[in-house]
């Protein structure tokens, strides 16, 4: 399968046609927040509940280490458009969404949901300013570093930005979705992450808190698969080859990177070796950085995407569970128990798979890492009941060591 034969079937899952002029997809702002692809940004719409709730992807990441990032539109009963955690506004971007409005009727709400996320907080100045009669609603204690400044001097809308009521009653779209706010002081700034509830359609919008990682790449990712087909290969001594299987093995190779950082499956490159596998690699140019390939896979590497993938289960990502949740482990669970109230029967999330199909104790069951004695839900298998290896999670685990070492993080408070 080559490129632009996985262009056209995308296009025809999609519905709609992504653009073919690299001028639509232009990120002047990229050097903000400078992430893969920079200044680049391509973007997918996805209808996930028929007239009712949109996604709309676009791609970021370090080193072809990508991810999507993912905005949600949800259509408002009275007419009108409800943004949740904006993405890039591309010309593309902005034509995508402007085709709904003409049908639905005007963005009425952005909201950002988190407080720590740089890569969602960075889109929504620029994202308000391109429909300037939305209300503009923003998680609690946001802050920005290395100095704390107004959100106005970020770019926020000044007299049309507010921060979300702690009271979901009191918002002006009381009537149509509910909301849960956790909020988690850890000193020098906060991680706020608010689900939301859109009651007609049963549907939960997360921001980080849950992932489900797809066995195959998701569909933003296959417009270049450039990235894929990087990781794909054993060495640099091999060739990078178009074809599905190579796809989809970069993509399970980027999100154990993506995931642990340095999963037990990777080995290190000698440098010495590094440097002489790259002057005899077939691809030396500045986009296959010169040929250097620092790293090698164990042929464990796919158990150990398997065990974290669990069959599609939602579940929290390593670095909330070792270095954020466990900070506040009962407001965790309290949230937790909040959004396992609301009778919903899917989650879209900001990044990796779209449309998690799980019910409220399938959510609620991603969180039993925090409790001394978590029950086992029978809604899943034994395979996807299994936490997260203890190896693959060996990196991080001495991340935050280091971290608590220096006074930059605090000791994991006791389980609940």
């Amino acid at each position: 399968m080559n490129s632009q034969g996985s262009k056209s079937r995308i296009e025809l899952q999609q519905g709609m046609h992504p653009s073919t002029q690299p001028k639509d997809w232009s990120w002047p702002f990229w050097f903000t927040v400078p992430l893969y692809p920079y200044g680049r940004r391509r973007t997918l719409r996805k209808e996930i509940v028929k007239d009712t709730i949109w996604t709309f992807d676009q791609v970021q990441g370090i080193l072809y280490t990508i991810v999507p990032i993912r905005m949600t539109l949800v259509k408002l009963a009275a007419g009108g458009l409800l943004v949740y955690a904006p993405i890039a506004p591309t010309a593309e971007c902005v034509r995508l969404v402007n085709e709904l409005v003409a049908k639905h009727g005007e963005v009425k709400y952005i909201l950002l949901p988190t407080s720590s996320g740089l890569e969602h907080k960075v889109f929504v100045g620029p994202f308000s300013r391109r429909f300037p009669q939305a209300q503009v609603f923003v998680a609690p204690h946001q802050w920005s570093f290395p100095f704390n400044l107004p959100l106005s001097w970020l770019g926020f809308p000044q007299k049309r930005t507010q921060e979300l009521p702690e009271n979901s009653n009191l918002a002006p779209f009381a009537s149509e979705f509910d909301y849960a706010i956790l909020d988690i002081n850890l000193g020098r700034g906060s991680f706020a992450e608010v689900a939301v509830f859109h009651k007609r359609s049963r549907t939960v919008l997360v921001t980080d808190s849950i992932i489900s990682v797809p066995e195959d790449p998701p569909e933003i990712l296959q417009l270049d698969p450039y990235p894929l087909l990087f990781h794909a290969r054993d060495n640099a001594l091999e060739a990078m080859e178009d074809n599905e299987d190579n796809r989809r093995k970069g993509w399970q190779r980027i999100s154990l990177f993506a995931l642990y950082f340095r999963p037990s499956a990777l080995e290190v490159t000698p440098m010495v070796q590094m440097f002489r596998d790259a002057l005899k690699a077939p691809q030396r140019s500045l986009k296959s950085y010169f040929g250097l390939f620092p790293f090698r896979w164990r042929q464990t590497w796919k158990q150990t995407f398997d065990t974290l993938r669990g069959q599609g289960r939602p579940f929290v990502a390593p670095i909330l569970q070792i270095l954020i949740l466990p900070q506040a482990p009962r407001q965790v669970l309290n949230w937790a128990d909040t959004v396992a109230s609301w009778d919903f029967q899917q989650i879209i999330s900001c990044h990796f798979d779209s449309q998690i199909l799980a019910n409220p104790r399938q959510f609620r069951q991603a969180f039993a890492f925090l409790e001394k004695n978590p029950s086992v839900s029978k809604d899943f298998s034994e395979t996807q009941n299994l936490p997260l290896l203890e190896e693959d999670l060996k990196f991080i685990q001495e991340l935050e060591a280091g971290l608590v070492k220096r006074g930059i993080a605090t000791p994991a408070k006791e389980k609940v």
